[in-house]
């Protein structure tokens, strides 16, 4: 199952198509092509800033509380995803460009997928939050994630929630388990890097450093 599906099980894609005015199957859509960029954009997190520092940043935006503020009756705040984006893809250059691309992709309006991607990017950063939450009880997410990626089992924990998603999101299937026992950023790059350059983030980064220019 991939990402898309979970959070459509979850409930996250209806509420997001309450949210926009849309039909649900539109949403749908938005998301299944708006997402390998989102994911994108937490591996580059992961690689540059370490286990401590993608769990700090998950924290530090909201936890389990931004899936849930997408998922609750009220209407979606979404200066808390615009918060997400911005710390993953760094520019609004970059979101417009991953809209753009998304447009082409599916023929849905740009303006639409800009408005999908910070409720798009709170779903994800809640759901990872959360399911490191209920693989272990005591301390932060930096602590869960390299629990996940120091132990031997490489499907446990968040880090290994992480790879998975990745890897169905972006079409590498489940990523391989972290090797030895020593974990990292050395194991968690490893365990990320699913498909090579098939990461679609780095030339929409590349491409958005020209516009910027």
């Amino acid at each position: 199952m991939n990402l898309t599906d979970i959070l459509a099980q979850a409930g996250g894609i209806e509420s997001m198509a309450k949210d926009l005015g849309i039909p649900p199957a539109m949403a749908k859509q938005g998301a299944e092509a708006l997402l390998p960029a989102i994911l994108g954009g937490f591996k580059k997190q992961a690689q540059s800033g370490g286990i401590e520092g993608l769990g700090g940043l998950l924290g530090q935006l909201g936890g389990g509380g931004l899936l849930d503020s997408v998922l609750g009756s009220q209407p979606t705040p979404v200066a808390p995803g615009n918060e997400v984006l911005g710390q993953i893809f760094g520019s609004k250059d970059v979101s417009r460009t991953v809209a753009g691309q998304a447009a082409t992709q599916t023929g849905l309006d740009s303006g639409l997928l800009k408005k999908m991607l910070p409720i798009l990017a709170m779903m994800v950063a809640g759901y990872m939050a959360k399911q490191g939450g209920q693989s272990q009880g005591g301390g932060g997410l930096g602590d869960l994630i390299g629990g996940a990626l120091g132990g031997s089992g490489g499907s446990g924990g968040l880090g290994g929630m992480l790879g998975n998603v990745l890897g169905g999101a972006m079409g590498g299937g489940a990523a391989p388990a972290a090797a030895g026992g020593g974990g990292g950023l050395g194991g968690l790059a490893n365990m990320l890097d699913l498909n090579g350059d098939g990461n679609p983030l780095d030339d929409i980064m590349g491409m958005a450093s020209k516009l910027g220019r």
